[in-house]
Order: structure tokens, then sequence, then C-alpha cells
């Protein structure tokens, strides 16, 4: 990946409905070679999809909080991801160093909501308890910024 390819991504992610002749003005590339470009980031698993991103208030999840999930001793982190991954509440789960587990991201509309859920977290097996903390307000998120992304050591972009 080079650095054309990144910064097609970085357009992708402000406008994922952007045509390949815009893109191409962007980036200073023919719409055909950024169609094959984006083709091949696809075909890669760079690129592994396009979704509108929403406002969780306008849809009724006013209530986000990061919830910290701290195994048993004989907890089987495969099988726990798994029954977070059925829980439509949790949006994110990610996989942590230290004391916990996962910390997964909750979206629910209530407060009453978002106790609910949490029995169901407490409620799976191999979790011994959970930690939260409540969203206040939301900055920013979802931004990986790949345009910054520095190229290897060798030269060689991938």
């Amino acid at each position: 990946m080079d650095n054309v390819d990144r910064r097609i991504i970085a357009a992708l992610r402000t406008n994922g409905r952007v045509t390949y002749a815009d893109l191409g003005r962007q980036v200073g590339l023919s719409a055909s070679a950024v169609h094959e470009r984006v083709g091949k980031l696809e075909t890669a698993g760079v690129i592994t999809g396009y979704h509108a991103v929403v406002d969780p208030t306008l849809v009724g999840l006013g209530v986000t909080a990061l919830v910290s999930i701290h195994p048993t001793d004989t907890a089987d982190d495969e099988d726990v991801a798994a029954e977070l991954a059925e829980l439509p509440e949790v949006e994110s789960c990610y996989r942590v160093a230290g004391d916990e587990a996962f910390v997964v991201k909750v979206r629910v509309a209530t407060v009453d909501a978002l106790e609910l859920s949490l029995g169901r977290l407490r409620r799976i097996k191999g979790v011994a308890r959970t930690r939260s903390t409540v969203v206040l307000s939301t900055r920013f998120e979802g931004r990986p910024n790949v345009s910054d992304v520095d190229e290897p050591a060798d030269g060689n972009a991938g």
C-alpha cells in the first residue's frame, strides 16, 4: 500500500459514496485507475465494507457506555467473545491487555436499558464482573488516520 492508496482510503472514509471520477481528481489518477486500486484494496481486505454513519441519538440510542469485562479464572475468551457478539447492544468489542479481557461499547436507549444490558453481560459464562463508564459526550470516534501512517523502513509500501 502506497501513499496514493492511503489518500484513496482517507477520501473514502470521508465520503464512501464519492464517484471514481471525483476520487480520481482528489488523488490525481484516472477514474479507471482509482477503480482498479479500490478493487485491489477490497480484495486484499483493507477495505472491508461501506456503511451509513448514523447519529445514535436520532435512532433512539441515547446512552453509550464503555464496559470492561473481567473474566473468571476458567473463562474461554473465544466463548465470551461469541456471547458478546450475540448481544445487539454491543456495538464494538476489543480484546485488551490488563486485568480485563475485553472492553465493549454498548449503545442503548436509556439508563434503565443499560442496567438490563449490564445484567445480561454479567450472566455470560466466563464473566466474573464488569466495570462501566457512561459516556457523557462524544467528541469524535471511528477515525483511523491512514494518511499519516509511516512507510515501512525498507521503503516497500506493501
